[in-house]
């Protein structure tokens, strides 16, 4: 899926990034894009969980720091942390399916 996913240095996972919209990719580009996006997936919450140790580890620093600066900095960092906490769980709960086939009408014929 080349060019489908792109890395997010942020986030620390690949994200996908579609060049057009969701139904106009074939059925068999969907089921391909979606095989990769359970793979990227099932890796959110491991990757959540190291966030969540980093982030406790400098809770516990917040609580022994002194320094008021130090303080800020942990703060912010704890804060930031804590969004992209958020932003993965975003995106695990996105679960695209493959769009059903446009139906095309029949005319009704009359007697």
């Amino acid at each position: 899926m080349n060019g489908i996913f792109i890395d997010d240095k942020r986030l620390g996972i690949r994200v996908p990034q579609l060049d057009k919209h969701w139904e106009d990719y074939s059925a068999e580009e969907q089921e391909a894009i979606l095989l990769e996006w359970e793979a990227i997936r099932g890796m959110i919450p491991d990757r959540i969980a190291v966030l969540e140790r980093e982030i406790n580890q400098k809770q516990d620093e917040l609580g022994e720091e002194h320094d008021f600066e130090r303080s800020c900095r942990l703060n912010a960092d704890i804060a930031e942390l804590a969004s992209i906490v958020n932003d993965l769980w975003i995106w695990y709960r996105t679960i695209p399916s493959v769009s059903a086939p446009a139906k095309t009408s029949t005319p009704v014929r009359r007697p």
